[in-house]
C-alpha cells in the first residue's frame, strides 16, 4: 500500500513543483507591484525614500541677516568664503570667483525658499598661488547623508547631500527648485563655460544660532 502511494506520488512530483513555483513566483510579482519588496542596506541607505523626504518637518529659520558667508565641508576638512556679488554678468562673476565661492545673484539666499546656487573654481593642480582655484576640490567625493554648513553673521545652516554628480558639457545647467529650501554647488573654470562640471545637490534639515 505505501510502496503504491510513494510511487503515486513519484509521478506527481513535477506538477507539485511545477505548482509550487508558480505560487511563488505570483506572490513574488504581487509583492514587487505592491512594493512590498525590501531593498538591500546599501540601496536602501544611499538615496532617501520619498516618504522620507515628504515627511520631513520645514526648518525653523529665526536669523535675520540673509546672506551667506561661509561654507564648511566637515568631511573634506575644508570651509570657503561666500561672495554675494549683486550683478549677475560673467565678468562680475568670474572676478568674484577669485576671491572664494560666489552665490549667483539669481538664487535664493538663506531666509528664501528656493535653491542657494554657490559655484567655485576646482583645480587638478597639486600647488595653485590663489587658493581659491581649488575652493570646491573634492566635492565629487562627497556621500549621500553628508553635512555641509553655511554661515551667515547669525546663524548656521546645515544641509544634507542628497545627490552627487557630473554633468555634461551638454547638460551642464543647474536647476534652481521653488519652494522648498535646498543647496546646489557647481564647480566651473569659468562662470558659464560649457566644460563638464560637478554637481552637488542636498537639502536644508536644520538651523541654529551662532
Amino acid at each position: 500500500m505505501f510502496n503504491r502511494f510513494f510511487r503515486e506520488l513519484e509521478g506527481k512530483k513535477l506538477t507539485f513543483f511545477t505548482m509550487v513555483f508558480g505560487v511563488v513566483l505570483l506572490t513574488y510579482g504581487v509583492l514587487y507591484v505592491i512594493d512590498f519588496i525590501p531593498e538591500s542596506p546599501e540601496t536602501a541607505s544611499s538615496t532617501p525614500s520619498a516618504a522620507t523626504a515628504a515627511n520631513e518637518a520645514p526648518v525653523i529659520r529665526a536669523g535675520v541677516d540673509a546672506t551667506p558667508d561661509k561654507i564648511i565641508f566637515d568631511t573634506l576638512g575644508k570651509e570657503v568664503n561666500i561672495l554675494n556679488p549683486e550683478s549677475a554678468d560673467i565678468p562680475t562673476l568670474d572676478s568674484a570667483l577669485l576671491s572664494g565661492v560666489v552665490r549667483h545673484p539669481e538664487s535664493a539666499d538663506l531666509l528664501q525658499d528656493g535653491t542657494v546656487f554657490l559655484f567655485g573654481h576646482s583645480s587638478g593642480l597639486p600647488n595653485v598661488i590663489n587658493k581659491n582655484f581649488q575652493a570646491f576640490n573634492g566635492i565629487q567625493n562627497l556621500k549621500w547623508g553628508d553635512k555641509i554648513r553655511i554661515q551667515s553673521s547669525d546663524f548656521e545652516y546645515v544641509y544634507r547631500v542628497d545627490r552627487v554628480y557630473e554633468a555634461k558639457a551638454s547638460t551642464a545647467e543647474v536647476s534652481l527648485v521653488a519652494g522648498t529650501a535646498t543647496l546646489a554647488l557647481a564647480t566651473c573654470n569659468s562662470f558659464g563655460s560649457k566644460d563638464d562640471r560637478f554637481v552637488v545637490e542636498a537639502t536644508l534639515v536644520d538651523s541654529y544660532p551662532l
